[in-house]
């Protein structure tokens, strides 16, 4: 089925005007496949969900809308000052389209916007984090049992470690010989998911974003304020060190994730104190010290485990992320594999900005 036959099925669908129906790609997404699909009258974002990743599409929108609600209602008594993304129903009042063996969903578009993939500055950093934390904070009082485990294990460290062992075992698609400094490097850090399980139950477990890459918070297009989070799909229970860690991955480095200017991928330790003061301001009073304490291991833990998922897909034959050419899922864990060590390496330093914070 053609781009604009989509186009006219998902308009009809979600109420737009069929005929003047035009869609186009948005955002640069890894999982799900984005669009922005406009009539000349409205324009709202359409995306087809990987059901691979997502075999339960229902769980996803049902996790996002009852975070959308939460956060209206905070909305309506002043206590959430950022835009909300929010489902969009089809004329049926359903919320997903099923259509030649694809599902799609429809989201309404925040205007007056913009997004970016690698953070240029110490205040841009500091806006993205006090976003994340204040979509933190609102969901403080959201009971996290409520959210279905959309990806089971998703930050689970030792699982993703068996994972990988696993495809390595197999070597279906007779990689690793190309990676074999890789490999017993990453093997050499598997020490990392002792430390993550000595925490459980020593810090509370939150409703968390899980995805607080920097492209996953909008700026205002007038002021460059923070105007929304978005893609709250892997929202779940989780650790805020896991979002914390996250942006680090995500902001700190000059470099996107699949560079391979290597040389150049390291932590800007203004940026990272950045990320410290914008995330933490709107948790004072709600974070636990062992939680804040907790960040640096955070810190640690994201480059490395997305680096070792990138690994695996890679060893797997590239079924999970979407690459466009064949190493470039090696090409990425080797960048995150660096960022990794430059965290190690800046230890001491990163820990003391943290409590100084």
């Amino acid at each position: 089925m053609n781009n604009t036959a989509i186009a006219q099925y998902l308009s009809q669908q979600f109420g737009l005007n069929s005929e003047l129906a035009v869609m186009n790609p948005i955002g640069n997404g890894h999982i799900n496949t984005t669009m922005l699909l406009k009539d000349g009258r409205r324009a709202i974002v359409v995306q087809k969900l990987n059901t691979e990743v997502f075999p339960k599409p229902e769980q996803l929108v049902e996790n996002a809308r009852a975070i959308e609600q939460h956060l209206s209602i905070k909305s309506e008594k002043g206590e959430y000052q950022l835009n909300i993304i929010k489902h969009l129903p089809t004329i049926d009042e359903g919320y997903l389209v099923v259509h030649n063996g694809d599902v799609w969903r429809a989201l309404e578009f925040i205007g007056g916007s913009y997004s970016e993939d690698v953070v240029n500055s110490a205040s841009k950093a500091q806006t993205a984090a006090n976003a994340f934390g204040q979509f933190a904070q609102a969901l403080e009082d959201f009971n996290a049992s409520e959210l279905h485990h959309v990806i089971p294990d998703f930050h689970n460290l030792a699982k993703r470690i068996e994972m990988f062992e696993e495809v390595l075992a197999q070597d279906k698609h007779n990689r690793a010989h190309s990676c074999l400094a890789d490999i017993v490097f990453c093997q050499s850090q598997f020490d990392l998911a002792d430390e993550l399980k000595a925490l459980s139950g020593a810090i509370p477990l939150r409703p968390c974003h899980n995805d607080t890459k920097i492209n996953n918070m909008l700026f205002c297009n007038q002021n460059d304020s923070g105007k929304a989070v978005i893609d709250l799909d892997t929202c779940m229970p989780g650790y805020w060190l896991f979002d914390f860690g996250d942006m680090v991955r995500t902001f700190c480095s000059p470099e996107a994730e699949d560079s391979t200017n290597l040389n150049r991928v390291k932590v800007r330790e203004d940026i990272f104190e950045a990320i410290v003061k914008g995330y933490v301001t709107p948790l004072s009073g709600l974070i636990t010290e062992q939680e804040k304490h907790s960040f640096l291991l955070g810190a640690k833990v994201m480059p490395f485990m997305i680096g070792l998922r990138f690994l695996t897909d890679y060893l797997d034959g590239d079924n999970y992320f979407a690459t466009k050419h064949e190493k470039h899922n090696l090409e990425r864990a080797q960048n995150q594999f660096t960022l990794y060590q430059d965290v190690v390496a800046k230890e001491l330093t990163l820990q003391s900005i943290i409590t100084q914070n």
